[in-house]
């Protein structure tokens, strides 16, 4: 389950390395966010936001997201 902080987080916290380095978590494209998801999302935080996101482009609730942005 997530929290509202985490909605808040995928708005504003942005990848911090590889081909979409500073690109905000729920903007990454959904294809990138697959291919962490079968090699392994990375460790912590940034892991966690990134299957949230995957998560909420596979549902269609990007819109959830933006009015945060």
């Amino acid at each position: 389950m997530f929290e509202q902080k985490d909605l808040i987080d995928l708005a504003r916290f942005t990848m911090p390395f590889g081909k979409y380095e500073g690109r905000v978590i729920i903007d990454l494209p959904e294809e990138y966010l697959l291919w962490f998801q079968k090699k392994e999302f990375p460790q912590g935080r940034l892991g966690q936001l990134m299957a949230l996101a995957l998560a909420i482009k596979i549902e269609g609730l990007e819109g959830l997201i933006k009015p945060l942005k």
